[in-house]
């Protein structure tokens, strides 16, 4: 999975992540969310893609915090994400929001836009 979340970051403009140590504690805690959240002991395979997504935002969410995301392109990078056959378009309007507002966007449905796909795969624990 870090491989994944690497090139999907490489792909956003985002270098130098590879020997982030953050990184592999982000990919860590995103793990156990979506288990605690499914109440499974692995994350599923149907699930991998979604916790790549999450773990690439929830790295930029924490650089971005801690202002040390730089030499990211917030004009480029923003503006459209593709993921399998899915995209999606950030900057309808062209100029109605903010490159940060775009990547606030981006973030926001990076972590959260696919939470429903969790419940396909959750399970009752009494």
């Amino acid at each position: 999975m870090r491989e994944e979340v690497v090139s999907m970051l490489m792909a956003l403009g985002v270098t130098g992540a590879a020997d982030d140590p953050l990184l592999d504690m982000v990919i860590t805690n995103v793990q156990w969310r979506i288990k605690n959240l499914t109440n499974l002991q692995e994350v599923p395979e149907g699930l991998e893609s979604m916790a790549v997504s999450m773990a690439v935002g929830e790295y930029l969410n924490m650089k971005k915090a801690n202002g040390q995301l730089e030499g990211f392109d917030l004009e480029a990078a923003v503006k459209q994400i593709q993921e399998g056959d899915t995209n999606t378009v950030f900057a309808i309007g062209d100029g109605n929001s903010t490159p940060e507002q775009r990547l606030d966007s981006l973030i926001n449905f990076l972590i959260n836009g696919r939470m429903d796909e969790i419940y396909r795969y959750r399970k009752l624990v009494w």
